[in-house]
């Protein structure tokens, strides 16, 4: 009985390990371009790290002095990922380049227009970050990008966005300016202009 389920636990990890060789799969030798890069990653943890720091002190979960060290020290380790992806950026943008300037891959227009009509309506839905641009899905409370506090899209906080010196107008406020002008007029150019 025993030397029967020996074999057959034997048999079912040779299966297991054997399996992708025999399935054909194989693992991918350079990174894709949806993956999250190292400098990426470290970004990421932080500025998560940053948001529930900031909600437990403002939960009462941590102390003043508590508070002000870690967010030093996590504000410290997402500048640090910062500009590690800000070189990693500028490694991939000189590649990309040089394959232009070569004639080799790139982009198709239909991708780059693609996602440009994307990144339109992400505004057109959505609140922009003031801090580093980026659009967010409505109803965001801070920045999927940099983690930033986002204005409120309540009544009348497209006006006082627009209203307040130095801001950069909001997706809602540039879409309102731009379907009427002052002299209560309808503006006859597309949205997209």
């Amino acid at each position: 009985m025993g030397l029967a389920l020996g074999i057959v636990l034997a048999t079912a990890v040779v299966f297991w390990i054997l399996h992708p060789v025999v399935a054909g799969l194989e693992a991918p030798m350079e990174r894709d371009d949806e993956e999250l890069t190292e400098a990426q990653h470290r970004k990421r943890v932080a500025l998560l790290a940053l948001r529930d720091v900031e909600y437990d002190f403002h939960a009462g979960k941590l102390g003043e002095e508590d508070y002000r060290s870690m967010k030093r020290e996590i504000s410290g380790e997402a500048l640090d990922a910062l500009d590690a992806e800000a070189q990693e950026w500028a490694v991939r943008e000189g590649r990309r380049a040089a394959q232009a300037a070569t004639g080799q891959g790139g982009p198709d227009r239909a991708a780059v227009e693609a996602e440009i009509e994307a990144l339109r309506d992400r505004l057109r839905e959505g609140a922009v970050c003031r801090e580093c641009g980026h659009p967010n899905p409505r109803g965001s409370r801070f920045c999927g990008e940099c983690g930033g506090a986002l204005p409120e899209m309540g009544i009348g906080s497209a006006e006082a966005d627009s209203a307040s010196p130095g801001s950069k107008p909001s997706a809602t406020s540039a879409a309102g300016q731009s379907e009427s002008s002052g002299s209560g007029q309808t503006d006859s150019r597309p949205p997209d202009a």
